[in-house]
């Protein structure tokens, strides 16, 4: 089940945070309960995706980014992701988690996530995500140099480091739908 009050809490939480500008990075601390492990007493690696998703959406809050994208009538999906885990994480650690925007290119945001125990990375994210149009009578993606304008920033994104544009190269050339 997706963790709807653990979400109303970060949002809660955060909603006083001072605003934070595009490229900046929102920090959340969370704790490892029981309904989030695998039978192997370990955060899950598919909870580990939704957790992340509370780092996320404050974010978005924090930016102004969720205002903008009801004022234009916008929602966001996920296009895709890539995920490492390097530690595993117990019940009732609890972890920091760091998530930014690196950037953009013609159809997708680029954001990382990654998840601390102390001094430790146990988990990092790239993550790609669409704007989606939402109102009646149009659809399909929105180009996300339009978020940076309505931001007041410049179209272009900075550059994306080579290992971001490396993966969105090489998921390209994936064929879709699966050759099965």
């Amino acid at each position: 089940m997706y963790p709807y009050i653990r979400m109303i809490k970060e949002l809660i939480k955060f909603r006083n945070a001072p605003k934070l500008g595009l490229f900046d990075t929102h920090v959340s601390t969370h704790r490892i309960w029981p309904l989030d492990l695998d039978p192997w007493m370990e955060l899950n690696n598919g909870r580990t995706l939704t957790l992340y998703d509370l780092g996320r959406i404050p974010l978005a809050s924090r930016m102004g980014f969720r205002k903008i994208m009801s004022e234009k009538r916008w929602g966001m999906t996920v296009a895709g992701n890539t995920t490492r885990y390097r530690r595993r994480v117990k019940l009732f650690d609890k972890i920091t988690m760091k998530t930014r925007l690196i950037g953009w290119d013609q159809r997708f945001l680029y954001m990382e996530q990654s998840m601390w125990r102390g001094d430790d990375c146990t988990s990092h994210m790239l993550i790609r995500s669409a704007l989606v149009q939402n109102s009646m009578g149009r659809a399909g993606i929105v180009p996300p140099s339009e978020l940076a304008i309505a931001f007041g920033q410049p179209p272009e994104s900075p550059a994306l480091p080579a290992w971001v544009q490396a993966w969105a190269d090489g998921d390209a050339q994936r064929p879709w739908p699966p050759e099965m």
